[in-house]
């Protein structure tokens, strides 16, 4: 049995945003909460990062088009006794989307930790 740090992306809609910015926390805000209720406060949440095309460097992972944002968001949590990899990836992905219904998620990273 292992432990492992798995990293999930999200991708989240928020809707009546003015800008980059305001659609990020707005986005965070939300999800947060969400997790909150469902007492899930072990749960780190961080905008998704994105290389530009045109100078080739990390840019938050936003796009905003007519006051609506579709946000990628990173939601990584630590997995403990997982018997493997994708074991650690099925609780991680049963865990955040109970919580989270609705809401794609995919595997970003999986670390398995040191004792």
């Amino acid at each position: 049995m292992g432990n492992y740090h798995v990293t999930l992306q999200a991708a989240y809609v928020v809707k009546n945003v003015d800008d980059v910015e305001d659609a990020i926390n707005v986005a965070i805000s939300q999800i947060g909460k969400t997790l909150n209720r469902h007492s899930m406060e072990y749960v780190d949440i961080d905008i998704g990062l994105t290389i530009c095309p045109k100078c080739g460097e990390p840019i938050d992972c936003v796009l905003v088009v007519a006051r609506t944002a579709l946000v990628g968001i990173l939601l990584s949590m630590r997995v403990f006794n997982a018997e493997s990899t994708e074991h650690a990836i099925r609780i991680a992905k049963a865990t955040i989307g109970k919580a989270l219904k609705d809401i794609p998620l995919e595997v970003v990273d999986v670390v398995e930790m040191r004792k």
